[in-house]
Parts: structure tokens; sequence; C-alpha cells
């Protein structure tokens, strides 16, 4: 029996070989057409997804304006702005001169003087002379501040034609005009103390 089955795999090599092919060749088969499937089904996920993510992006920037570029290009604008910024008051700073409220250009330290002046001199008009300690501190900051308005830029030739210097000189010329006449404790008029007020607000409406 066993040299029959011998000589039949040596007569026929070919037919067990392609028998054992053909019950070998549906596993073969089948596992080609997994591995093909698995791709597939990995592409179709991902395409899920990148549709998905997309939809969410799409509905946030609808409704939340989400834009990148636009922002970047604020932010360099914002930053520029603020370049400048910082540039115009470092010049602001070192410059020795300022623009008036009428436009002019003038000497800052001319212009920080002659406001201490409208300011401490009018204070010094509008204050109670029956409170006599108030009276004497705001008279005292007034003397002080139009001693040295006088000394650095009575006459000065780049700001004497200003109309803010024609008005405070009035002012000043008004009031030791009377207190010579006066006195330097007589009481002051109402008409008196209205006109260098007068002088003193137009004075201010040039600096």
């Amino acid at each position: 029996m066993a040299v029959h089955v011998l000589l039949a795999a040596k007569t026929f090599p070919l037919v067990i070989s392609r028998t054992r092919e053909n019950t070998l060749k549906p596993a073969k088969e089948y596992k080609a057409q997994s591995r093909c499937e698995l791709p597939s089904q990995e592409a179709s996920s991902s395409r899920r997804h990148f549709v998905a993510g997309a939809t969410i992006v799409t509905i946030l920037t609808i409704n939340y304006g989400l834009a990148p570029s636009p922002v970047w290009a604020d932010d360099k604008s914002d930053d520029e702005e603020e370049k400048d910024g910082v540039i115009g008051a470092l010049k602001s700073l070192f410059d020795p001169n300022e623009k008036t409220k009428s436009g002019k250009v003038l000497p800052k330290a001319y212009l920080k003087s002659a406001k201490e002046v409208v300011k401490t001199l009018r204070e010094s008009l509008n204050e109670d002379p029956k409170d006599n300690a108030k009276f004497r501190r705001t008279a005292d900051a007034a003397k002080e501040s139009i001693r040295e308005y006088l000394g650095n830029w009575r006459g000065q030739q780049e700001v004497a034609q200003e109309e803010s210097y024609v008005e405070i000189e009035k002012a000043i010329r008004s009031l030791a005009g009377f207190y010579s006449k006066a006195g330097p404790s007589a009481p002051l008029p109402e008409a008196v103390k209205s006109e260098i007020l007068n002088d003193l607000n137009t004075a201010e409406e040039f600096l």
C-alpha cells in the first residue's frame, strides 16, 4: 500500500502540487484582500476627521472671527503705533520747544513759567483776604512766580512779541501800579481785580 502511495506521488507530482496550491490559494487571497481593505478604512477615517476638523474651523471662524491673518496684521500695526508713540515721546522730551494752543512753537521753559504766573496770580486774586493765613500763602506763591518769570523772560526777544507775554505784562503792571500808589496793604478794588483777571485769561488762551 505504501508502495502505491509513493508511486502515486512520483507519478502525479503536478496534480498534488496543484491541489495544494488550490487549497492554499483562498487563504492567501483572503489575507491579501484583508491587507488591501485596511488602508481603505484608514483613508476613510482620515477623510472623516479632516472634514470634521474643517467644519469646526469654519464654524469658529464664522461665529468668533478666528481669522489669523488680520490678527497678525493688527498686532503688527499696534506694535508700529506703539513704537512711533515711544519715539515721539522721546523727541518731545528732549525738544526745548513746545506747540501752544494757538499753534505757535515757543520755549518750554517760558510756557511753564508763564502758566505758573497765571495760575498763582489768579488764585491770589480770588482768595478771601479775611482768611489772612491762606491769603498770605497764595500771595507769596504769586510773588515768587512773578519774580522768577521777570528774571528769566523780561525783555527776551524770542517771546516779547507773543500775545501771552503782552497780556501777562499788562496784568503785572496793573497790579504793581495799584500797590505803588495805594500801598502794599490796601485792598484791591474789584475793577482792578477784574481787569487783571481778564488779562490773565487772555494770556492763558495763547499758552
